[in-house]
């Protein structure tokens, strides 16, 4: 194993053990497998980079290192110009045992969530009331275990926001402001100034949007290993006609999508293709979709799992599932479509829930108007499906339990009950759903590990599931694959996905530490 694998997860340059001659390792090796997991300041230039920036590897003396953008950002750093930190992969880890990491953690977690805060960015008082917890407790751990208040995290990842939205739109300077969460376009321009040294126009006059001939290219990044290949298959046996389509060949998918932010809904369409050389994944999007682009990236970021820790995964899950470093969780653009869908695909293939999620879009679905062929209708809005009768649906070949199922999921949703989006409360989401009617613990499962992105989701009745952990034949097998899972949290999502796309039944390497019934491969189908 290449040495700089062995590197532990870096932590704040405030916090005791730095592990900064390890950083300084893999700053030199411009390994982007550390892309976003630190950030090296620079103190003979006063800049802080990415590990993976193309410049001249700064000596090490002249170097300080940091957890995160917003503690270089505090200790005086300005971002690079040229690597754009705004660009690196988020790096919150996930704790299962201190609880004042986890409290910091989450915390962080729900401010880059803009989902979670339909209204705009919290106060410090309405994120302590979401914890459950004091506005002085939540200030003092935050700053404690990240070296910045709350404020000054948000602080900056409103402005990285608006340094890309700068840096690769032609959006006025004014509605840049608005849509990174500033309420004045003055106190944008002085937030602007006191950190990065310019003025926005500034900014932009030293480099420029990135237009295309196929529109803005706004690029994302993320931590190799990814299996790109892997990710679009996935999404390709689902694709619905209208709504979305998957290039395989060219590395690209695309979709439409109506989103709301701002108090409206926004209607259009996104494409994002892979530049695997560059670990970067190009965002193109429509015009209408502009003012909502902070919600439509974090959302992209989800729904292709560009924030995952590969190290951090891969160090409880290679042993089990060596062939499955590269994969991701499998996201989605919206929670609500991919409720249900999955509520369609309860005990059918994938090809029989694809036909009638189709046969939904077709009757249902908004028609809209795209430049691309082939994406002419949006999923049918929760309003909609609130109305709809049995007769219809069941006109569709939808079964009664499910037509009770998708229109109590609608009207919950339509209700504003029902968040299914990464900034809801995850076990409070999963108790509403098994209260729906229709909804059992396999779908709400389901639903956690790919809309709400928790990672330690585990649908331990899943049959597929069951046939790759070789437990199939026991006799409770959906208790037998919750035991053997718990030697894999809190990475169960990813154990799932790795576990469906093991080569053959019962190929699973199940924890030495259970002694699970393991049946011969040709068992499992």
């Amino acid at each position: 194993m290449h040495a700089l694998a062995m590197m532990p997860r870096m932590t704040p340059d405030h916090e005791a053990p730095l592990h900064a001659d390890t950083c300084y390792l893999a700053l030199k090796s411009r390994d982007a497998r550390f892309d976003g997991c630190f950030f090296t300041g620079v103190t003979s230039t006063g800049i802080y980079c990415r590990p993976v920036c193309s410049v001249r590897t700064p000596k090490r003396e002249n170097c300080r290192f940091f957890g995160h953008a917003a503690a270089a950002e505090r200790a005086g750093f300005r971002p690079c110009l040229r690597c754009r930190p705004e660009l690196a992969p988020h790096s919150l880890a996930w704790s299962v045992q201190d609880a004042s990491a986890i409290l910091a953690r989450q915390a962080a977690r729900l401010l880059d969530e803009p989902d979670a805060w339909p209204g705009g960015p919290p106060s410090m008082d309405q994120l302590a009331a979401r914890l459950g917890v004091s506005d002085r407790h939540l200030r003092r751990i935050f700053e404690a275990q990240l070296g910045v208040s709350p404020v000054q995290y948000l602080q900056t990842r409103r402005l990285l926001m608006a340094k890309q939205l700068l840096a690769d739109t032609d959006l006025p300077v004014t509605q840049v402001a608005l849509i990174s969460g500033y309420a004045s376009v003055r106190r944008f321009n002085a937030a602007f100034l006191e950190h990065y040294g310019l003025n926005p126009s500034g900014l932009r006059r030293a480099g420029g949007p990135a237009r295309g001939a196929g529109g803005l290219g706004i690029r994302l990044g993320y931590r190799p290993p990814y299996d790109v290949a892997a990710m679009l298959g996935f999404f390709a046996r689902r694709v619905i006609a209208g709504v979305e389509f998957v290039d395989e060949a060219q590395r690209r998918l695309g979709r439409t999508l109506a989103i709301e932010a701002g108090g409206r809904v926004h209607r259009g369409w996104l494409v994002g293709t892979f530049d695997e050389d560059r670990h970067q994944l190009v965002l193109q999007v429509a015009d209408s979709l502009l003012e909502a682009l902070p919600l439509v990236i974090r959302r992209l970021r989800a729904a292709l799992d560009l924030d995952a820790d590969p190290k951090a995964v891969n160090a409880v899950l290679h042993a089990s599932f060596p062939q499955g470093d590269g994969l991701r969780v499998p996201g989605t653009l919206s929670g609500w479509e991919l409720a249900v869908r999955a509520v369609l695909g309860q005990q059918i293939t994938v090809a029989a829930a694809r036909t009638l999620a189709q046969r939904l879009v077709d009757r249902f679905g908004e028609p809209v108007e795209t430049p691309l062929a082939g994406l002419t209708r949006l999923f049918p809005a929760p309003s909609v499906l609130a109305q709809a009768g049995g007769d219809a649906l069941g006109q569709l070949g939808i079964v009664r339990q499910r037509q009770a199922a998708i229109v109590a999921l609608a009207r919950a949703v339509a209700g504003g009950g029902l968040q299914l989006h990464g900034g809801a409360d995850v076990h409070a989401t999963i108790a509403a759903l098994r209260e729906l009617p229709g909804i059992g613990d396999w779908t709400a499962q389901y639903i956690a590990m790919r809309a709400l992105r928790w990672p330690d989701a585990f649908p331990a009745g899943d049959v597929a599931l069951q046939k790759a952990l070789g437990v199939l034949g026991a006799k409770n097998p959906a208790r037998e694959a919750e035991a053997a899972s718990q030697a894999w949290k809190p990475w169960r999502s990813y154990a799932v996905v790795r576990a469906w796309a093991a080569p053959s039944p019962g190929a699973v390497t199940l924890p030495e530490t259970r002694a699970v019934r393991r049946e011969p491969a040709a068992a499992g189908g």
